[in-house]
């Protein structure tokens, strides 16, 4: 299946109703979200690798309009105006790993109307899901207090490519790894992985599957305590790591239970066998909020394993994100729908130290001691430029968070802050509403 045709119905009849029209003139999309989720105090911007990778390869083919026929039950002929359809226009966004708030566009297409129209849900599909997805694998790393957290994601995730996006995106806020063998070799994260329960079942006893295990693998290993009684798997560990000279990287896991709890009595039993460097790991069900519990508890935990409710961004999985026109052959326009009102003409995001963002137009002046965020980053349906690595986008967002006012680092109840908009575009839109409104009858807002 083609990626042209991964699009809702109504693109395709808007856009052959474009081509039909005429109406070929450059048109802006923005994307944003309209408000963030209730427990985010901040979004961080994600999909736009992958985003660019589509928009550089969108050619609508003769295959594609045979399925748009067959779909709309109309003959292949009234759809051939889309064939030869491809991607050249020009895209400005927030480069991945910047830190964005509610009303920011995450990016701004500027192409002819028929392309502009047809990307707009693959853009929204994968833009939505992994700044959401990143949004939550930060707040684990934030709550992980500088302890190493491991995606665990990806056998639960919404199929496996969407497992290969979160260890990805793990990476990106800061993951130290990933247990997902195909986003470790496709991206350079490291690979991390223990064994699992059934393992050590098919054994007689603990003590069996731990030396067997080592055997395999004579290097540091990680050992399951927790299949039946989580100390005597720990006192059976201990006896396998000592024998092993328990070299730098060693550790047990822990995956059930009072973690907080377990997490003690098992260091207890590593100290008295003389084995204070091998680290407790933790796992099973965890996410921002029990992790940050268990650092508060003083839990003896030195590595964090999320998997499931980060994979899926449990707490949070969509955000209310939109992409809507901004401007029409030159002309600025906006919707006025009770509660979706947009604001008009292509935009840019200044930034100022904590986060005390401004929303503009993309061609007033940049406002004193602000940075720009939104980049040119196609042109002609082209990168522009090398395509960033993953160490830089990570470096954006470490240096974006330590911007972020600590109200809205918080795990629970953070509060948000809120972009302001210029003067020049709050008179913009004033002025478009009602031109607007005259034009349509429509009451103003």
């Amino acid at each position: 299946m083609s990626n042209v045709t991964t699009t809702d119905l109504y693109e395709v009849t808007m856009a052959l109703s474009y081509l039909r029209e005429g109406m070929r003139s450059p048109a802006t999309f923005s994307l944003f979200v309209r408000d963030l989720p209730p427990e985010r105090g901040f979004l961080v911007a994600a999909g736009l690798e992958p985003a660019l990778d589509y928009l550089s390869g969108f050619t609508v083919g003769p295959a594609d309009v045979r399925d748009f026929a067959e779909a709309l039950h109309r003959r292949e002929q009234d759809l051939h105006p889309l064939v030869g359809l491809r991607f050249d226009g020009e895209v400005r966004a927030l480069p991945e790993g910047t830190i964005v708030l509610a009303g920011e566009p995450l990016l701004e297409v500027t192409a002819p109307l028929p392309q502009a129209q047809l990307v707009e849900t693959y853009l929204l599909s994968l833009i939505c899901h992994q700044t959401a997805v990143a949004s939550k694998a930060a707040r684990c790393v934030l709550a992980a207090s500088g302890r190493p957290v491991i995606d665990f994601s990806l056998r639960r995730s919404h199929g496996p490519q969407a497992g290969l996006a979160s260890a990805r995106l793990g990476a990106l806020v800061g993951f130290a790894g990933t247990s997902n063998v195909a986003a470790a070799i496709r991206y350079g994260i490291p690979a991390s992985g223990t064994m699992a329960h059934s393992y050590v079942e098919a054994f007689p006893n603990e003590l069996d599957a731990f030396r067997a295990f080592a055997r395999a693998h004579p290097g540091p290993v990680t050992l399951l305590v927790d299949t039946y009684d989580t100390e005597r798997g720990t006192r059976a560990a201990a006896r396998v790591l000592e024998k092993l000279g328990a070299p730098d990287g060693c550790a047990i896991r822990l995956d059930s239970g009072d973690l907080a709890m377990l997490a003690r009595r098992a260091r207890t039993l590593l100290d008295e066998a003389g084995l204070p460097r091998v680290r407790i790991i933790a796992s099973g069900g965890l996410d921002e909020y029990a992790v940050d519990a268990l650092v508060r508890s003083g839990a003896p935990i030195d590595v964090y394993a999320v998997g499931t409710k980060m994979g899926v961004s449990a707490d949070a999985p969509y955000l209310d994100a939109a992409y809507k026109l901004v401007a029409y052959d030159g002309r600025p326009v906006m919707k006025l729908s009770s509660h979706k009102v947009t604001a008009p003409a292509p935009k840019q995001v200044f930034r100022r130290p904590d986060l005390l963002d401004v929303i503009g137009l993309r061609d007033e002046p940049i406002l004193a001691g602000a940075e720009p965020l939104l980049r040119t980053v196609m042109r002609n349906g082209r990168r522009v430029g090398p395509r960033p690595s993953l160490a830089s986008d990570r470096t954006r967002f470490e240096t974006g968070l330590e911007q972020v006012p600590e109200a809205a680092r918080r795990i629970d109840g953070p509060q948000a802050p809120v972009a302001s908009v210029s003067p020049r575009l709050a008179a913009l839109t004033d002025k478009v509403r009602r031109r607007v409104a005259a034009t349509t009858g429509s009451d103003t807002p």
